[in-house]
This record gives structure tokens, C-alpha cells and sequence, in this order.
């Protein structure tokens, strides 16, 4: 079933559209930086796409080793070791990353009880001593001064915790436990320098009206720092277990976009922080990274047309994350088991990382947007666009978007970069393939065959300042297309419509 939709669009249109899709990407916990296959596919993602910042958990859980304690005299002092955040942040800088910090877990000898979360053990209970946790980030954020220059650490963005609105993540999700906690960590932060950026509550969108609204009013009414607001958001109901795997349906996209609005009315309800940047520092389709959806040109779909809305309302929304080394609910079996990440293990890309890098690629201008595109130029007046289909449901719906655009006479080239079920589909390969766990050599390189978009490029004609662009999209398909003004000339004596062999004359 094909639905046509046409529109008419002049390159001296505008429409409202901000690209803040490539600001910040998320990560599963710091410690994982340290491995090879880690770096690896973030130095692809990086390479590729280039994300602005990165933030992830577990900056000062005990695997990153920061915090401990020793006898001296009858006496218990403290100590403190960067050696392992220096390796991570050192990596994350030399490829272009700033750090979107978030601070916690909390190290166990500091913290007041013994509650953890994920398969790592992230201990989540407030400190025993609340000086002694002013005293551990004014000496951590001294250190990043010391090591990185204070002209450039006041860049970083500072988050104070995560989820703390869900008790797995906060010891009873205690309110007032957690606006003490941020209340001492912002003004540890202010005393290093007052410059530095402080925001939370980094809440989940759950119950997202009550306590987004008492953590505004309590840093109003008691003058606490704060620079942004952070929250998160997820677009899928509750999940069906099983075995590994956790199956969910999709929220509708403008019922996601609502609870963003309806954040966004909260925090321009307080007169001081009216129009105060508000970050969603993790975002993705399920929030369980068994959820095979995230392997999917679906989740790819839709991803897009989210990118494509949330810069109206969020200075940044940080996807969640940018590879499947990840372990929260353990070490995955196969290469492809539904984890959050833009690359499955062995750095093969599934489809929404083209999404990301599709994003990448438009220009300052936008002249058009709709739920199924966004149209841009540059001041060449060369038009990049990324198209999208989202279908959840297993029929097939196809759209034929049609744009007539008043382009100069002369010839063009229209290059399309395509991403649907059947062009770009790895995880449908590593099924046929008979779903192997272990992937050998010949097995991967298949696959990042399979995970590759399909590149067309055609030539073609305009006269009397007028052409008519068609992209098909199947169901699931994102596709990016590019138009330009060539100026064709050929080489002494080719003649194309001499070649036998094949179709190569203009389209």
C-alpha cells in the first residue's frame, strides 16, 4: 500500500527545525572505556559521526578505583586515585569528546548502606558523611583542573546523579535525600569555580510532574545552584520477558514529544528559570537493552522523526548509547541481543546509527519539515534532506514523497543513501545466517557488508525552474538525499551511449 504525499517547496522558505542530535551520546559505565572493543567503536562513531560530549554511570564506583580509606595513627584518612578517569577522559578528549559528567555511584566506603543496581554492582545509597563527598568532588574537579586546564573544564556540563526518582537507583527514590545530595554537590562544584555548570535531577519520566516541580521549587526557595535541567526519556510501555529478551510496543511519537512539552511547561512555570536549557541525557525507544527493537530499521525510523522534533523543546537529547559494550544486565550472548548501542559488538552498525549520521550531514537552512522529513540547504543552495517511514506494525506501508522545487534550470545531481529492510538490515542477515553467538571472521565481515546503506546516484535535467523529486520509502526506511548543480563535461571522445554493457546515460 503506497501513500503519495507532495509538496511544494521554494528554496527561499524557512522552517523551525534544531539539530542538536549530534551535542551528546551515552555509554554504559566509565570502567568499560578501558577495553580495546570499547574504544574501538566509539573511535568508529567518532570518526563517522562525531558526537559533541559523551556521558555515561559509574564515574566513582569502586571498579574506577577513586576512593579509599586507610588507618594511620588511630586514625582514618582518606585518599583518592585518578589514574583510571585520567585514561578514560584522556581517550574521550583526544577524540573530540568533552565529558558530560555525571556524578555518582557512590564508592562503598563512603557510601551508608550496601544497595546496588546492574550486573556491576553500582552502589546506590548516600554517602555516610556528607562533607566527606564535598570533600571527594572538590578534590576531583581540583584534579581536572590540575590535568585539563580550568578554561576548559568549565565547558563540561556537571549532572548530579541518575534516576534518584526510581528506587533502584536511589535508595527509596528518597526525595529529600536527593535534594540534599544535590544541594551539596552543586555547592562543592560553585566553590571550585563558579563558572562551572550544574544541573539535575536527571529524573526518569516517571511521576516526571511531582518531582520535577519540588526540585525546582526547593533550589528556588533555598537558592541551590542550578544551571539545567536534566530528565530522561523512553518511548515504550511495559516489557514482556522472554528468556534473554524484553519485548515492548512503541508509545505513539507524539505522545513522547507531550511529555517533553509538558517538562519543558513545568520549568518555564518558575519565572528564575524560564527558557533554562533542558537536557534529556539519555533517550531511546525501550529502556531495557534486551529489547531487540534497537536492532531494527524500526527503531531507526523512528529515532529519526524524534530527532527531527526534540530540538524544539531540549537543548540536548543524548542517545542511549553508542555501542553494545554494555553490561547492566550482564554480559550479552550474541552479537545482536536488543543492547541500547548504534553498533553491535564487533563495530557492525545497525540502521539507526546511519540515522545519526544521516543527521549529521544537513545544513544550516531549513526550508521544509514535516513527520516525515526535513529539507535543508546550504548557501550554495546545494538541498540535503533525511526522509523516515516508521511502521510498527509487521504490514507493509509504503510512502512516495514527492517535492517540487524551484530549482535554476541546468543539470543536477541527486545522490540518495538509503537504509530500509532489504538494503541495510543486519540483523535480518545474522538471522538467516542461522543466528550464531560467536561470529567468525567471515561471519562478521558479512555482516558489515549487509549493515552498509544503499548509494544511488542520478543525474538529471531542469527546465522552465521547476523539478519534481521523488523518495520512495518503504516501511522502516530512512533515506538521506543530496541535490546539486553539476556542470558536466566530458572527456575528448567519451560517449556514454556507446558503452555496451550497461545502463549508465542520464536518468
Amino acid at each position: 500500500m503506497k501513500q503519495p504525499l507532495q509538496y511544494k517547496v521554494s528554496l527561499k522558505d524557512n522552517a523551525s527545525f534544531t539539530n542538536n542530535a549530534l551535542f551528546c551520546v551515552g555509554t554504559g559505565r566509565m570502567n568499560l572505556a578501558l577495553r580495546k572493543e570499547y574504544h574501538d567503536q566509539l573511535m568508529k562513531v567518532q570518526e563517522e559521526i562525531h558526537f559533541s560530549h559523551i556521558r555515561g554511570h559509574g564515574l566513582l564506583c569502586d571498579d574506577m578505583a577513586v576512593y579509599h580509606t586507610y588507618e594511620e595513627d588511630g586514625e582514618v584518612k582518606t585518599e583518592y586515585n585518578f589514574t583510571y578517569i585520567d585514561l578514560v577522559f584522556d581517550d574521550y578528549l583526544s577524540m573530540g569528546l568533552k565529558p558530560f559528567v555525571e556524578l555518582g555511584f557512590m564508592p562503598e566506603a563512603l557510601a551508608s548502606g550496601r544497595q546496588t543496581i546492574f550486573y556491576w554492582k553500582g552502589n546506590v545509597t548516600p554517602p555516610m558523611d556528607y562533607n566527606k563527598w564535598s570533600d571527594l568532588i572538590k578534590a576531583l574537579v581540583s584534579h581536572f583542573f590540575d590535568r585539563y586546564g580550568k578554561e576548559e573544564v568549565v565547558t563540561w556540563p556537571f549532572e548530579v546523579w541518575n534516576e534518584p526518582n526510581l528506587p533502584g537507583f536511589w535508595k527509596d527514590a528518597s526525595m529529600d535525600e536527593y535534594f540534599r545530595l544535590y544541594e551539596v554537590t552543586a555547592k562543592a562544584l560553585k566553590e571550585c569555580d563558579a563558572r562551572l555548570r550544574v544541573g539535575g535531577p536527571a529524573i526518569c519520566g516517571v511521576d516526571d510532574k511531582r518531582w520535577l516541580t519540588c526540585f525546582l521549587e526547593h533550589c528556588s526557595q533555598h537558592k541551590v545552584p542550578l544551571d539545567f535541567v536534566t530528565r530522561h526519556a523512553y518511548a515504550t510501555d511495559s516489557p514482556e520477558l522472554i528468556g534473554h529478551y524484553e519485548y515492548q510496543k512503541l508509545r505513539k511519537p507524539e505522545d513522547f514529544m507531550e511529555e517533553l512539552r509538558e517538562s519543558r511547561r513545568i520549568i518555564d512555570s518558575f519565572s528564575e528559570y524560564k527558557d533554562m536549557e533542558m537536557h534529556i541525557t539519555e533517550f531511546n525507544t525501550s529502556y531495557t537493552p534486551r529489547n531487540p527493537i534497537h536492532d531494527t530499521n524500526l527503531n531507526a525510523a523512528y529515532t529519526a522523526r524524534l530527532l527531527s522534533e526534540m530540538g524544539d523543546v531540549c537543548a540536548s537529547y543524548s542517545y542511549w548509547t553508542f555501542g553494545d559494550v554494555f553490561e547492566e544486565t550482564g554480559v550479552a550472548y550474541t552479537p545482536f541481543s536488543g543492547c541500547f548501542g548504534l553498533l553491535a559488538n564487533g563495530s557492525i552498525p545497525k540502521p539507526t546509527y546511519w540515522t545519526f549520521a544521516f543527521f549529521k550531514h544537513l545544513k544550516d537552512n531549513t526550508i521544509a519539515r514535516s513527520e516525515h522529513f526535513v529539507l535543508t540547504r546550504d548557501n550554495d543552495k546545494n538541498i540535503c534532506g533525511v526522509a523516515w517511514n516508521p511502521v510498527e506494525e509487521m504490514e507493509d506501508k509504503e510512502l512516495a514523497l514527492t517535492f517540487s522545487l524551484d530549482l535554476t534550470d541546468g543539470d543536477y545531481m541527486i545522490v540518495t543513501k538509503m537504509v530500509d529492510e532489504s538494503t541495510c538490515n543486519p540483523l535480518r542477515a545474522w538471522t538467516n545466517m542461522g543466528t550464531p553467538a560467536y561470529l567468525n571472521k567471515e561471519q562478521k565481515e558479512l555482516l558489515l557488508d549487509c549493515a552498509r546503506p544503499q548509494i544511488n546516484v542520478k543525474q538529471f535535467r531542469v527546465m522552465d525552474d521547476a523539478a519534481q523529486i521523488e523518495i520512495p520509502l518503504s516501511s522502516n526506511a530512512v533515506c538521506y538525499f543530496e541535490i546539486q548543480r553539476i556542470y558536466p563535461k566530458a572527456d575528448r571522445g567519451f560517449r556514454p551511449e556507446r558503452i555496451r554493457g550497461g545502463n549508465i546515460m542520464m536518468e
